[in-house]
């Protein structure tokens, strides 16, 4: 065998070298795509100062009258509750996605459909005899039967998706993140109009979850503990609350991703004297809260 030079072994040595080098570099160099519910979630005093800035302060604070239990493994996405009692639940994460009902009371899920592993699941609403499903970046919504989930047909729209509700008169309303609102047909999911939200002149981004009620619309504002009241005619917010007193709130210091999103109007609750009630939830959060929004004290 021939011996090899003391300068061959120190070229082979080097060569070695350079390639391990940019192997790991290329291993930790790797773009990946980070879906808005996990960008880091600031505090609450952040939140303060994002929401004054757009000349927003809270007037209103929660009352909590009632606790039930709530899956941590559920990345929350979509909050709806149906005239039975039963919720309706529609998570995101890509390969974890899916759409689910359950009981209130114990948490028995009665039906349940995942989305395709490549998509991430976002808000879903009830239209009568179907529901809509919303996806993040894939552009496509999934309309499908209310009772068993199958899908009924598909719709495709520009932007992101991100909250969802049905107005009385029938229209949705989605929200893709921005400061926007897109009002759409029911039944062919076809863009009807788009309102700006705003307060006192500035408009306010972020607006994610929603639920609709004879009051208005409710949206949770992302990266923060608070959820306004929007006139879907104008676009003008009418209430600010802060929800910072829900104890799971308390779970984005340590998990990111944890942050408060889910609004769903408890039916027949919006003709009681004190006003309406309301199921508040979070992403992975243990805990859905009944709450009532209650003005705050001076």
């Amino acid at each position: 065998m021939k011996t090899m030079t003391p300068f061959a072994r120190h070229l082979m040595s080097t060569t070695l070298c350079c390639f391990l080098l940019i192997g790991m570099s290329a291993c930790t160099t790797k773009e990946t795509v980070t879906p808005p519910s996990e960008t880091t979630t600031p505090t609450s005093s952040t939140a303060n100062k994002a929401l004054a800035a757009h000349q927003l302060e809270a007037d209103s604070t929660i009352e909590v009258l009632n606790t039930y239990p709530f899956d941590e493994q559920s990345f929350t996405q979509g909050l709806e509750m149906e005239p039975d009692g039963n919720l309706l639940v529609a998570t995101g994460q890509y390969g974890e996605s899916k759409l689910y009902r359950r009981s209130l009371e114990n948490a028995k899920v009665h039906e349940s459909i995942d989305l395709p592993a490549e998509l991430f699941g976002e808000g879903i609403t009830q239209a009568g005899d179907h529901i809509w499903q919303l996806t993040w970046r894939a552009g496509v919504a999934y309309k499908r039967d209310a009772t068993s989930f199958a899908e009924l047909d598909q719709a495709h729209y520009e932007g992101e998706g991100w909250g969802l509700c049905r107005l009385a008169n029938g229209q949705l309303v989605m929200s893709d993140g921005t400061d926007t609102l897109t009002f759409r047909d029911a039944d062919s999911f076809d863009e009807l109009h788009r309102t700006q939200v705003t307060r006192n002149g500035a408009s306010l981004p972020k607006l994610n979850e929603l639920e609709c009620t004879n009051e208005g619309v409710y949206a949770n504002v992302f990266l923060s503990n608070y959820i306004v009241r929007i006139n879907p005619d104008s676009g003008e917010i009418t209430q600010v609350i802060d929800a910072s007193g829900l104890p799971d709130t308390a779970r984005a210091r340590s998990d990111r991703n944890a942050v408060l999103n889910g609004i769903a109007l408890i039916p027949g609750s919006e003709t009681e004297k004190d006003g309406p009630r309301f199921l508040l939830s979070g992403k992975r959060w243990g805990a859905l809260y009944e709450v009532r929004f209650v003005p705050k004290a001076r």
